[in-house]
Order: structure tokens, then sequence, then C-alpha cells
């Protein structure tokens, strides 16, 4: 599978995770977003730069959802709950999350 761009072919496999993270930008964020029915708020910001942040900075590492819990929670200084990460990411935050963010697919299950 393919996504286009701004004139631009973006190579996505079979679950629409992209092949190389590196053609990661926020317009292919966008694209894949929109792919996935998602109108991006700063909160899904705020998540996808952290699952960048873990994956590029921090040894490819992909958390757990319990982590983006925490982690979100932390950063928006608030507690929040995993109904909050579903309504950004109704078909899991790990892994749709990870999708619009431009990272490998994670095939574990769940986060707990």
């Amino acid at each position: 599978m393919a996504l286009e761009v701004n004139g631009k072919t973006i190579e996505t496999d079979g679950n629409g995770n992209l092949v190389n993270y590196t053609d990661w930008d926020e317009e292919v964020a966008k694209a894949l977003a929109q792919a996935e029915g998602i109108e991006l708020t700063q909160d899904h910001w705020d998540v996808i730069n952290y699952l960048r942040e873990e994956y590029v900075d921090n040894g490819n590492n992909q958390p757990m959802e319990r982590v983006i819990l925490k982690e979100m929670s932390k950063r928006w200084g608030r507690k929040i709950s995993s109904k909050d990460l579903y309504k950004l990411f109704p078909n899991a935050p790990s892994k749709q999350g990870n999708r619009v963010a431009g990272l490998p697919f994670v095939a574990r299950k769940g986060g707990y």
C-alpha cells in the first residue's frame, strides 16, 4: 500500500504503518490520521510526539498503553483514564497512535 502526500509516495505495510519511519512528518501524520477518520487536536499531537520521542530517542521503545496513560497524565498535569486515550485513538492508542506517529506495527495485545 502507499500514501500520497504533497506529491510524494509514502510506502505503508499491510497494517497501514509506514515502512520507513523517517518518511514521517506532520503532513504525513495528518494524512494517516485522515485515513483513520481522526481529526488531530493538540492532545493527539502530545501523544504522537511522545510516541516518536520514545521510539527515536529511547532505543525503538514502543510503550504499552499503561505507560502512555501515565506519561500523558504527567504531561497534562491531571489524572486521565484509558477512556481518554481511546477517545483520541479508538482503535488502541499503542497501535493506532503508533500508526499515525509513523512507527512500525505493534503486534502485542493491549498494555495492562
